[in-house]
């Protein structure tokens, strides 16, 4: 049985949502980003039980046809950003119509309708909270970080940093108090 989950958008969730499962002793095939596959069928009470321990760290269970298509379409954008080690060769719209099963132009008008903000504008969101996460982390010089996020260049990367956050990258970094938005709250 397939369970889509809300807001759930990296490897604590994957082990909070595991820890949970665990605990009402529910068999997993597999526990992805927005996705459990369990072996068995999943009872009411159990998937209010399950509810109940998710929520208490921001994950909803989604039981609408809507809210799935929501959480794929944030899961591969979410894969793509944090996840995806090469550039792609096609137009991420593309990738994401073949992925969902459904035109683009559908999922642009319904995410934005639902999400009130735009597909490029919520990628551009996660690309910012991940170079901001990897300024902090200090591993990568920013050259680095644009090409592992695809920019085409560190000018890119940081023309659009400033747009977005009003500070350059080096400034950011010199913050004391780092500022980063959680992604569920993007």
């Amino acid at each position: 049985m397939k369970i889509y989950v809300k807001n759930m958008a990296c490897e604590s969730c994957i082990v909070v949502v595991k820890n949970a499962l665990e605990e009402l002793n529910l068999k997993a095939i597999k526990v992805e980003l927005g996705e459990i596959e369990t072996q068995r069928d999943v009872t009411d009470n159990q998937k209010k039980k399950l509810s109940a321990i998710i929520n208490k760290v921001g994950l909803e269970l989604l039981e609408k046809k809507q809210g799935v298509i929501i959480e794929k379409i944030r899961k591969t954008i979410i894969d793509y950003v944090y996840h995806s080690e090469q550039k792609l060769t096609t137009n991420f719209s593309d990738i994401l119509s073949e992925k969902l099963g459904y035109n683009y132009t559908y999922l642009a008008n319904f995410f934005s309708e639902v999400e009130a903000t735009t597909i490029e504008q919520y990628i551009i969101s996660l690309k910012i909270e991940r170079i901001k996460e990897l300024i902090i982390l200090e591993e990568f010089s920013l050259t680095q970080i644009a090409d592992k996020l695809h920019y085409s260049s560190a000018a890119h990367l940081s023309n659009q940093f400033k747009k977005v956050t009003g500070l350059t990258p080096s400034h950011f970094k010199n913050l004391k108090e780092k500022r980063r938005v959680a992604i569920q709250n993007i």
